[in-house]
């Protein structure tokens, strides 16, 4: 059914800007098409030119996965020192509150909205498709823009499944899944089953698994696009996610036989520019960055794109650029020989967001600038997950001797490496390890496959958090606090779709029941 849809026309016109804007003169990007208009390629670098802006992939702004988990530290205290500077859905997605989200159009909470970036991704990836049997090229270039469409496509619906939808389990397949478009139109379609929006995915990934792109070209890292290590990269996080520890560790050994860089944090990691800050009496404090800070702005990606560890060059945004990391997150690291400790907590972070009068002093976490962290697969992660799967599958020794070639590389040399005597300290330690490298990133989809695989000594049975009464009118600081829970297998795992996709689609997209 054809419908008249906003939200679909501002993709088309989020996707108009991104054509016109890219640098090219051909015709192809030089068309400004409307709805009622079709942009016609010719070649394959048109397709190549739409899929090269890397500005368009790169960013993923989940507010659940900031400020969802234990790694979020939204307290009270931080609160009333400078209530402005929390946005709303800092405040109701660190609540878990899906009764008052449901009810919201959520593309008017701060920063990009989630959903129809990942959905504007999707719909490139579908030109691409519709297209390539249409244009001029050599079926190498056609080969490659078919398994990068593809991965663009397989990525952006985990994304959104992992978001929007219960965690994938035999009790869970036939729950709603997600609106699936293979086509760069306008129609509305209903929401798959989880176990349809699943095997979407795993047939985009079989497809984006015939690349032969390699990761290295003339000596640069394409991290931007679809590459050999980037593909079996993802397709390990998938199986990882999934429970399928014998394919989730094949496919992290494929990745790092291909790629695998690690930054020494002893030589390879440095402060950056640091910052001076006043608070009130007239104090100084100065406070140190790493690096890959020091750009100054967010519209720089230079070290972004210069991380050497990238398979796939992806970051996590945060809009409101605080990372506030929980003091359980905190207490995980240890201080004084843990370089990403020393290097990614900056103390007294407050200060910077204004909790300076009166002083409150608490750390934020800081990557890339202050908004972004990495989010796509890295070597790192590639290690995390090979050894991950050998304990798991009962190779106790070759799992830690795995993990702590990471671990090496981010604690002071002649740290004692991570040890276990036994298959759950193994896990144990190794996941740890795994929460320490990855905060807020991969957190949420970790409790999401904690809580459904058959191992309950990773289970995240319940979620916390102390704060004040919140309702439609914001939060009621001046009444008692209560104590928010999300529960395992709670349906709240799944957070509510856009309200104003639900209402433009005239009933073909349903939300979410709690």
């Amino acid at each position: 059914m054809k419908i008249k849809n906003t939200r679909l026309t501002a993709v088309w016109l989020v996707l108009t800007m991104l054509l016109v804007s890219a640098t090219s003169c051909n015709k192809f990007l030089d068309a400004k098409p409307s709805k009622g208009t079709t942009i016609v390629a010719s070649t394959t670098d048109d397709l190549n030119a739409l899929l090269n802006n890397y500005q368009t992939y790169s960013k993923e702004s989940d507010n659940v996965v900031i400020y969802g988990t234990d790694d979020n530290g939204l307290s009270t205290t931080l609160y009333d020192a400078q209530p402005f500077i929390f946005s709303q859905s800092a405040v109701q997605f660190s609540v878990w509150d899906t009764n008052f989200l449901s009810q919201t159009d959520q593309s008017n909470f701060a920063g990009p909205n989630f959903w129809s970036n990942e959905y504007v991704k999707i719909f490139n990836a579908n030109v691409v498709l519709a297209n390539l049997d249409k244009v001029s090229g050599t079926a190498a270039d056609k080969a490659a823009l078919r398994a990068d469409a593809h991965f663009i496509r397989a990525y952006s619906y985990w994304e959104l499944a992992n978001t929007y939808c219960l965690p994938y389990t035999d009790a869970n397949k036939n729950e709603p899944g997600l609106p699936i478009k293979t086509l760069p139109d306008y129609n509305a379609v209903s929401r798959q089953t989880l176990a349809a929006t699943y095997q979407q995915i795993e047939a985009d990934l079989t497809e984006a698994l015939k690349t032969t792109v390699p990761l290295v070209q003339n000596g640069i890292a394409r991290h931007w696009r679809a590459n050999t290590a980037a593909v079996n990269g993802f397709a390990a996080r998938y199986y990882l996610n999934r429970n399928d520890y014998v394919n989730a560790l094949k496919y992290a050994g494929a990745a790092l036989a291909l790629y695998n860089v690690l930054v020494d944090y002893n030589s390879q990691m440095r402060y950056g520019i640091p910052a001076t800050v006043t608070i009130n009496g007239g104090t100084d404090v100065v406070l140190n960055f790493p690096y890959t800070h020091d750009r100054n702005s967010s519209f720089d990606p230079t070290d972004e794109l210069g991380w050497k560890e990238f398979l796939y060059y992806r970051v996590l945004n945060n809009s409101d650029r605080w990372y506030i990391p929980s003091q359980a997150l905190i207490n995980l690291y240890d201080k004084n020989n843990d370089l990403r400790y020393k290097y990614h907590f900056v103390q007294n972070y407050s200060y910077k967001k204004g909790l300076n009068n009166p002083a409150v002093s608490y750390p934020g976490y800081v990557f890339f600038y202050e908004d972004n962290m990495p989010e796509g697969p890295t070597v790192a992660e590639m290690v995390l997950i090979k050894a991950e799967c050998q304990a798991r599958t009962g190779d106790v020794g070759s799992a830690m001797a795995t993990v702590n070639q990471l671990y090496s590389k981010r604690t002071i040399t002649g740290t004692p490496g991570l040890a276990a005597a036994s298959q759950d300290e193994a896990i144990a330690a190794i996941l740890q390890e795994r929460r320490r490298e990855m905060p807020f990133s991969e957190r949420w989809f970790d409790i999401r496959r904690y809580n459904s695989n058959t191992y309950t000594g990773d289970d995240v049975p319940l979620l916390t958090r102390t704060f004040y009464p919140y309702t439609a009118n914001g939060v009621s600081d001046t009444e008692p606090v209560k104590t928010y829970t999300l529960p395992a297998n709670s349906r709240r795992y799944a957070s509510p779709l856009p309200q104003s996709d639900i209402t433009n689609s005239n009933g073909a997209i349903t939300q979410n029941t709690y």
